[in-house]
């Protein structure tokens, strides 16, 4: 993976916070990241470059010390653990020191959870007093988990994989997630790892956007940044006007 510059531009040490996105259903992670690059007075720094994915936008907030990545295209099918590899090699070697993970999760399996390296068993006392509960999935014992870990830390192979119809039983079905990829790498290069997840279902998931971005702002004690929110209010991206395509043509009804 290679980090291009815009003509002039660099990555500031300063911004030792980095948010990014897993992509998952309802694609919240990447709308709260539209949000958080919008209302912070974000600028574009340059691109990621990675064989397993389109180029990934690297915006910084040196007011609010943060570096956040935008990915809009999903990667090669099969190649998310190596994409997971080359970002968290490119991350380690960034000098980023706490790295915060947006996703989201079916609906279906419903509650409010974080998940961190801040320990072993994936809790952080920083995000349960703010009445987040840990991913009681988490087990490191486990066997897709310790895969994971496993893989990341060198003590595996892509040989060892475990088999497509495991990752269909439902103890295994947040471990085969993106998210859960990303933490896995990121945590072996000995980084804080902080993963904020929303559980929603596919369709229009603005407002839980603005839950997932106010919950990192939270985490980092932005909820007032020094830059881009006026009065408290999200500016909400330009993009999003045409996200879920015109409205519809009032004619018809």
């Amino acid at each position: 993976m290679n980090f291009v510059p815009e003509e002039g531009k660099h990555l500031h040490e300063d911004c030792s916070t980095l948010i990014l996105p897993a992509l998952s259903i309802g694609n919240v992670g990447q709308l709260a990241t539209d949000l958080l690059i919008s209302s912070m007075g974000s600028e574009r720094v340059g691109y990621l470059d990675d064989p397993y994915v389109l180029p990934c936008i690297a915006y910084e907030s040196p007011s609010n010390a943060l570096t956040i990545i935008q990915q809009r295209s999903p990667v090669i099918k099969g190649m998310m653990l190596d994409f997971a590899k080359n970002l968290a090699d490119f991350i380690a070697g960034s000098g980023k020191k706490h790295i915060i993970v947006l996703s989201s999760l079916d609906f279906g399996k419903w509650q409010k959870v974080d998940m961190s390296s801040a320990n072993s068993n994936g809790s952080d006392e920083n995000c349960e007093q703010l009445g987040w509960k840990k991913l009681q999935e988490y087990d490191p014992s486990q066997k897709h988990w310790k895969y994971l870990s496993n893989l990341a830390e060198g003590n595996a192979t892509r040989e060892d994989i475990i088999p497509v119809e495991d990752e269909l039983e439902e103890e295994n079905y947040y471990a085969s997630l993106p998210f859960a990829a990303l933490f896995s790498f990121l945590k072996a290069k000995g980084l804080k790892v902080t993963c904020l997840l929303c559980y929603c279902s596919e369709g229009d998931n603005i407002s839980d956007a603005f839950q997932l971005a106010d919950a990192a702002c939270k985490l980092l004690r932005l909820s007032h940044p020094t830059s881009g929110i006026e009065g408290g209010k999200w500016r909400v991206p330009l993009s999003w006007m045409s996200v879920y395509g015109p409205p519809p043509d009032v004619s018809i009804f």
